[in-house]
């Protein structure tokens, strides 16, 4: 017979930080291989979602970058990368377990598991990253709902 089912409930959405490529961390050998498992596109292939691998520090090695619409004169797409804080990333992405949602009036809404490090203990702290991809206006928004 099974136990009661443990019951978490979310604490207040904070938000993360969400930065232009052109710092550094989007770089190509911090692309997280294989590419085939930690990458998606979504939208005809106009948007694309990737995981990033910094290696150090260890505690926040991982980003996502999202390359989306609006193109620029030259066809390009924008490109940003959430992150934990700053340049800190997050300690554990569950790529594997994005779920994504489209809603006409908001975008393209992406959800996965996460673990970062808050600064208040030694174990990392799970939560649900959620982002918000407006292809239309090109913002791009990202709050993580940390469990209690």
């Amino acid at each position: 017979m099974a136990g009661p089912a443990a019951v978490v409930l979310p604490t207040a959405l904070t938000a993360q930080q969400v930065s232009d490529c052109e710092g550094g961390i989007a770089r190509a050998d911090n692309l997280m291989e294989p590419w085939e498992e930690t990458s998606r596109t979504f939208s005809g292939g106009r948007t694309r979602i990737a995981v990033l691998d910094r290696i150090e520090p260890a505690l926040g090695a991982f980003h996502l970058m999202i390359l989306s619409p609006p193109f620029d004169a030259l066809g390009a797409r924008q490109c940003r990368v959430v992150s934990y804080r700053a340049t800190m990333g997050f300690a554990r992405l569950r790529f594997e377990d994005l779920q994504s949602t489209y809603d006409p009036l908001k975008g393209l809404g992406l959800r996965l598991p996460v673990e970062s490090f808050d600064g208040q203990g030694d174990a990392p702290v799970a939560g649900q990253l959620q982002v918000i991809v407006n292809q239309a206006t090109g913002e791009i928004s990202a709050t993580l709902e940390a469990a209690q």
